[in-house]
Parts: C-alpha cells; sequence; structure tokens
C-alpha cells in the first residue's frame, strides 16, 4: 500500500510538473526555480519607441503656469515626445534650500496641450468686423485710416458690436489679424492718446513669461495695465 501510494504521488508530481511546463512557456531550471523565456518581446517596441528623441531643447510652458519653469523637451522629427525638468538652475546659496527639480505633472503632460485637437491654432476675427475692415481697406490702403473708417461709421461700429457674443468667428491669417490689431492701436493713440489703450495681459498666476511679454508692450506705448 505504502509503495503504491508513492508511485501514485510520483505520478501526480510528474504530471503537475508537466503541466506547470506546459502553462509556462520557457526554460525552467533543474531545481525549478526560474523560467528563461525567449522572444516574446514585439510589444516592447512601442515604448522604446515612446521615449526616442532626435534633440534635446529648452522651453518653458506659457498657459496655465504659475512658475515658468524651464523644461527639457525631447523632439522626434519634429514633434514633442516628451518632456523632463531642467536641473540646472543657479545655486541660491547653502542658507536656503535649491529650487530643483522645478515642475509639474501639468508641465510633464503639456505636449498633450499642444497637440490637443481643441487646440486653437490659427487666429479668428469676427466675421462682420472682418468683412466691414476689407471692405474699407479697399478704400483706404493704409491700414489705420482703413480701421478708422470702420469705428469711425456710427452703423458699422454698431453693426459689429452687436455681434459680439454671437459667435461668427471665421478664420484669417497671421498677417491680417496682426495688420488690425497694429492699426487698432494706432488709431486710439493718434486720435485719444496712448492712455486710452488698456491691456490684459495673462496674470502671473498663470504665467510669468507671457505676462511679462504683453505688460512690457502696453508699458513700453504708454498704456494701461488691466492685470
Amino acid at each position: 500500500m505504502s509503495s503504491n501510494g508513492t508511485a501514485s504521488d510520483q505520478i501526480a508530481g510528474d504530471f503537475l510538473v508537466k503541466a506547470g511546463r506546459y502553462f509556462t512557456p520557457g526554460d525552467v531550471s533543474a531545481d525549478l526555480r526560474t523560467v528563461t523565456r525567449h522572444g516574446g518581446r514585439e510589444g516592447d517596441v512601442f515604448y522604446r519607441d515612446r521615449w526616442s528623441h532626435d534633440k534635446v531643447v529648452r522651453s518653458t510652458h506659457g498657459v496655465n503656469c504659475t512658475g515658468s519653469c524651464s523644461w527639457k523637451v525631447y523632439v522626434k522629427d519634429g514633434i514633442i515626445t516628451w518632456e523632463t525638468q531642467e536641473t540646472d538652475y543657479p545655486s541660491i546659496g547653502v542658507d536656503s534650500p535649491e529650487y530643483e527639480p522645478r515642475g509639474c505633472p501639468r508641465g510633464a503632460a503639456f505636449s498633450w496641450y499642444t497637440y490637443s485637437p481643441t487646440r486653437v491654432r490659427y487666429p479668428y476675427v469676427r466675421g462682420v468686423l472682418l468683412e466691414a475692415y476689407r471692405a474699407a481697406k479697399a478704400e483706404h490702403p493704409d491700414p489705420v485710416d482703413a480701421w478708422a473708417a470702420v469705428v469711425g461709421d456710427p452703423e458699422t461700429r454698431t453693426r459689429y458690436h452687436r455681434a459680439r457674443g454671437k459667435g461668427g468667428l471665421v478664420r484669417t491669417t497671421w498677417d491680417e489679424v496682426n495688420e488690425i490689431i497694429a492699426a487698432a492701436h494706432v488709431h486710439t493713440i493718434r486720435a485719444y492718446g496712448p492712455d486710452r489703450v488698456f491691456g490684459f495681459s495673462p496674470i502671473p498666476a498663470m504665467s510669468m513669461a507671457s505676462h511679462a511679454a504683453g505688460s512690457r508692450f502696453i508699458s513700453l506705448i504708454g498704456g494701461a495695465m488691466l492685470s
């Protein structure tokens, strides 16, 4: 009985070992402690390629960013692949903790903002205003004179004022929208003085870099900041 039991145990043990080897593809060591697999790593290609890059550039984040931290941006074929914090800030002395590393998870995911399908990538102008400006430009080649004609006509001004808040934005070119903005500033300064130009730059809690650029411009022309 004892010998039969031992034989049965041996058969059951062999079966379990063979079943384990069958359901665990790979080379099992003699002591059954390790399993070595060969191949089956095709899925790794995606993850390895995810972090590949051909150059690294320094940048910061100008939208919804409080600190404008310095980041290393990894680029491949002109596309941002990933980002990591830059760690070469100058020391502030032994009596205070260092800045490094600066940067938050929001910054680490900033490239998703860049390539988001909802990102506004082109300038848009209210259609009523753009049509009025183009019509005025046909009669007044100088952009400042064209803008003066638009805002100087009560009917035209009322028409594009009433269109506000109702959508109707149309895409235009950077050259045209910059021309309209510049003409509006020059006309306002010429007609009413620079202190009639009010600027709202992204508040510092959003981005130091963006706020500084806008506030510097308004200061240089003698305007007043609202933020």
